[in-house]
């Protein structure tokens, strides 16, 4: 127990007090001046939240949607960026081109797979001589509810959903040093209360990635490495758009407060939050970005 007792003193100390110079004891004590102890290198500094001059950032289905808008919002930032793409090699050009070529690289890979995962970091290590921020985008949107769902709906949405963002961070993480950041892609459908039964292969998928930026925060924070994951509502996507018609549209956009879809730059601006120092405190966290719409 005086252990014990002894390292609680250290972790914290009792209020101690300057010798009393009175020989009566009246005069009252003072504090002794103290000041609050602390590990981060950051005291004293300011920083721009969002400069991201100099770091290396690799986006994979970085050609549409939010992944477009996110590797341009780096770019802003002053990121260099690789744009992964599948197959659309015009649309990732254009993002190269927008960029600029001495700042961009596009990278046909298959997102879904090891292989995939392997050439992207290479290419990214090859062009660029590292890696700070990784940005897991790529994925597919199935609707199917348990009933109708087939094995090859399983396996393609857990392949690039998950399998995919997993294999990603093992080879991308031993080229990553202390400062960088990892963000994966989530969706508000997780934490909804009211979701429709046919998106229950989607939010399975998204749980997984919840889970596994928790454990990767705690694993990967050893080597001062963040991990972190963005939900986003409905956004105003090509994927998010197919197959709906605007009366069902106008419907997902009243349940926002703000009585409308997000856009996929809101979305970008919340991934460049956090792959900057401005969230050098922030890990393992699902950040909701969603204009404050907590039901679907």
């Amino acid at each position: 127990m005086q252990k014990l007792a002894h390292q609680i003193e250290r972790i914290f100390p009792h209020r101690s007090y300057q010798d009393d110079p009175s020989t009566d004891g009246s005069a009252e004590p003072q504090p002794k001046d103290q000041t609050i102890p602390t590990t981060s290198s950051t005291n004293n500094q300011t920083y721009n939240m969002t400069n991201l001059a100099g770091k290396i950032a690799l986006v994979t289905g970085g050609s549409k949607g939010i992944g477009r808008a996110t590797c341009l919002a780096l770019a802003k930032a002053g990121a260099s960026v690789v744009v992964n793409y599948s197959s659309d090699a015009g649309s990732a050009d254009a993002v190269v081109k927008e960029i600029g070529q001495e700042r961009a690289l596009a990278v046909k890979a298959d997102a879904g797979s090891v292989e995939g995962a392997e050439q992207m970091v290479k290419s990214t290590l090859d062009r660029f001589g590292k890696l700070d921020i990784l940005i897991a985008n790529a994925g597919i949107l199935p609707m199917k509810d348990i009933e109708n769902t087939t094995e090859a709906d399983f396996d393609a949405a857990y392949r690039l959903n998950v399998k995919g963002p997993y294999f990603l961070v093992q080879k991308a993480a031993p080229h990553m040093s202390a400062g960088s950041h990892i963000v994966l892609l989530s969706t508000t459908l997780c934490h909804a209360s009211t979701v429709t039964p046919n998106y229950l292969l989607y939010c399975s998928t998204k749980g997984a990635i919840e889970q596994m930026t928790k454990v990767l925060s705690k694993d990967l924070g050893r080597k001062g490495v963040s991990v972190n994951a963005v939900a986003p509502g409905p956004t105003g996507t090509e994927l998010f758009y197919k197959g709906k018609s605007e009366q069902v549209l106008n419907m997902i956009a009243g349940f926002n407060p703000h009585n409308r879809i997000g856009t996929p730059e809101e979305v970008a601006d919340a991934c460049v939050f956090l792959s900057g120092e401005g969230s050098r405190w922030v890990t393992g966290q699902v950040l909701g970005v969603n204009g404050g719409m907590a039901s679907v």
